[in-house]
């Protein structure tokens, strides 16, 4: 039996999944009568980790939103991951919404994460590497209520709770 076990807590979401909820949400768009004859479109830009919404007006910017977080909900990526940045009028009239997409942890987040972490008392220490918050203790048990207490924290990113060993 291992002396120390450990899990890592991270904000990466599974870039397949959300292209496949992409393609999903336009395959949608495309069959709505709501959607028909006018310009709506969604672009993805994987480098830049950006999501492009263009469409005619204000209610169906919302409506394509909404569609493309329930197709992200259904492949298992948080909400939180998907965060609207900007919306700001295009040409011919159309509205242009940028959704950037969250899949690291700040180190201000990764602060919080760990000042969280210790205010528990458990015999479990937390360590920022980079991107990741790695918590080693002990007791799995500790590390369960370390993170079940987490995710009673209601934090603005996604968090993923991963590699518990």
């Amino acid at each position: 039996m291992a002396k120390e076990h450990s899990f890592d807590i991270s904000a990466e979401i599974d870039k397949q999944e959300l292209k496949n909820a992409i393609e999903q949400a336009k395959k949608e768009i495309a069959n709505r009568y709501d959607f028909k004859g006018i310009t709506a479109q969604i672009d993805y830009n994987e480098k830049n980790k950006l999501i492009t919404l263009l469409v005619t007006s204000d209610n169906k910017a919302d409506a394509m939103k909404d569609i493309l977080l329930s197709k992200a909900i259904k492949r298992g990526i948080s909400p939180k991951a998907l965060k609207e940045t900007k919306r700001e009028s295009a040409s011919g009239g159309n509205i242009k919404v940028y959704i950037s997409i969250v899949d690291t942890i700040s180190s201000d987040e990764a602060k919080i994460i760990t000042k969280e972490i210790k205010s528990l008392k458990l015999k479990v220490q937390a360590s920022i590497r980079g991107d990741i918050v790695r918590v080693t203790g002990k007791s799995i048990d500790d590390l369960q209520t370390c993170i079940k207490a987490i995710k009673e924290k209601d934090l603005e990113i996604p968090l993923n709770f991963i590699n518990l060993k």
